[in-house]
């Protein structure tokens, strides 16, 4: 018994040796954690009302007609303002968006355990979401204004950026509302931007425009996802809990949502390094291609094609001097900066060595651009309102822009005569001066010229005029019958209007009858 008792004691003695140093390695740590969470308890969390907040945040976090109706107003305001590239009207969209509210709610219940009250929020949520983007997606389709814009564009490219400022925004939000500090709400909603992401995507649907669609939907979810599981935490570290919940469940919770950031942070992530890198790219190029000219040459106008293989810079310099192997010692200087292999355009346009020369021949082509863009509009312009009148899809609508001429073939209408189609000529030509707008007419049935003692009379003038415009928009030969006099000289008068006429019979008397040197007419 002695003897078994000598062998062991050393053991024991060890195993108490072990035990009384590892519990006096971790004694320090243990209590420092017991002491901040003494701390927190006791000063952060005690004049916390758990149950005003939650009936707060509970309260503004269901679908009602309100909701829906400041949540259409809201997306109705944001991609007005994005389609006209106005900051300040979006703006007053984020700050409308009652989307907030649902997002922190289904954080605060999932931190509560309660799974109706998550079920409520996340309807609120979706139907919230498809009311957004199907009335935004109405307003787009219906606008004549259906451009990329520079907001619209902002909101294609989610980066890990973006989740940085939704989690931030979401800090503050649930400290606010759990703080009773809710006028910070306001500041919060600005800066996550919920509802231009959904508006954005209402715009890829309205356009069919996939690329818009996918990246702003990202941008919504990556934001949607951020404030709910950020809101989720900070509900737990302020005591929001179920009583069902034990530690085992809250470490679970706590993981899920640790790796939900990770998954939506690797792909964001590297968004952005690709935004960084083209940044950078962007720099490098235009250094590189400035100091391959003189210093009074300006660089303009760089475009660079990162999807082509190799890569594509595009450029135009207005320069004194002309450098004929600029193209290929730039393909290889910037293959070795970028580390890819680039394909180098250089444009370059020789402007005088005056002082200011570039900058005034740069103006001047600024100004040029600026007037071929606003002509171009016209043009489009031009097209649609004759392809409308016409009857016809725009793609039949011919356009000489060297003759500044825009021309179609009307379709035949039921009782419109001759007169209504020049009506419709005059119509898309009003306001436009330096454009020639021709519409062909149908070889509808011309009218008579009546006359009076021989002679054309007023109204007569009038069958004239327009059956010589008819001839010289369809270039088709006319035929007149009538006293030889009088043919003669309508004939005459005809061809001075740009018409072809072939025959010329005689009658004794009547009107002089005008028809059409083909086969076949449209007696309408």
């Amino acid at each position: 018994m002695t003897g078994r008792s000598d062998d062991t004691a050393p053991v024991a003695a060890k195993a108490t040796s072990s035990g009384s140093a590892t519990k006096t390695l971790s004694d320090p740590m243990q209590t420092v954690w017991n002491s901040l969470r003494q701390w927190w308890r006791d000063h952060v969390m005690a004049d916390v009302d758990h149950g005003a907040v939650l009936k707060k945040i509970s309260g503004e976090s269901s679908m009602t007609p309100r909701y829906i109706f400041m949540t259409c107003m809201s997306a109705g305001i944001a991609i007005l303002g994005m389609l006209l590239s106005s900051p300040a009207v979006v703006i007053g969209a984020m700050l409308l968006s009652p989307l907030m509210g649902p997002i922190l709610g289904a954080g605060f219940a999932l931190a509560e355990g309660k799974f109706t009250w998550l079920r409520l929020c996340g309807r609120a949520l979706v139907w919230g979401t498809l009311f957004a983007v199907l009335f935004c997606a109405a307003i787009v389709f219906l606008s004549p204004l259906q451009n990329v814009t520079g907001e619209i564009a902002a909101r294609t490219r989610p980066n890990l950026f973006d989740l940085l400022v939704a989690l931030f925004s979401s800090l503050a939000g649930s400290y606010a509302m759990i703080r009773g500090r809710d006028g910070t709400i306001v500041g919060v909603a600005i800066a996550t931007a919920l509802m231009p992401p959904l508006a954005a995507v209402g715009f890829g649907l309205a356009t069919l425009n996939w690329t818009v669609f996918g990246g702003a939907l990202m941008l919504y979810i990556t934001n949607l996802l951020t404030i709910a599981l950020t809101a989720t935490l900070i509900a737990r570290m302020y005591g929001f809990r179920s009583e069902k919940h034990d530690g085992r469940t809250s470490l679970v919770q706590s993981g899920l949502v640790i790796a939900t950031f990770i998954a939506l942070a690797i792909p964001l992530g590297l968004s952005l390094m690709q935004i960084a890198r083209e940044s950078n790219g962007q720099r490098i190029v235009r250094d590189t291609i400035t100091a391959a000219f003189t210093p009074e040459s300006r660089v303009d106008q760089i475009t660079i094609d990162w999807d082509s293989d190799p890569l594509t810079v595009s450029a135009s310099v207005l320069t004194p001097e002309f450098r004929a192997d600029v193209n290929e010692r730039l393909s290889g200087e910037l293959g070795l900066l970028l580390e890819d292999s680039v394909a180098v355009d250089i444009n370059q346009y020789l402007v005088g060595t005056d002082p200011g020369a570039a900058e005034q021949a740069q103006l001047a082509r600024a100004l040029a651009e600026e007037e071929a863009r606003q002509d171009a509009q016209l043009s489009a312009r031009l097209k649609e309102r004759l392809a409308l009148v016409a009857g016809v899809d725009v793609s039949e609508v011919t356009l000489d822009r060297d003759n500044r001429r825009v021309m179609a073939d009307a379709r035949r209408l039921q009782g419109m005569n001759l007169s209504g189609y020049r009506a419709l000529e005059a119509r898309v030509a009003e306001g436009i001066d330096d454009w020639e707008v021709r519409l062909r007419p149908p070889l509808v049935t011309l009218p008579p010229i009546e006359l009076t003692d021989g002679e054309p009379d007023d109204a007569a003038n009038d069958a004239i005029a327009l059956i010589g415009w008819a001839a010289q928009r369809t270039g088709i030969p006319l035929s007149l019958i009538g006293p030889s006099a009088a043919v003669q000289a309508v004939a005459s008068e005809l061809q001075d209007r740009g018409a072809t006429v072939l025959v010329q019979s005689s009658a004794d008397s009547g009107p002089i009858l005008v028809s059409w040197e083909v086969a076949e007419i449209d007696s309408t």
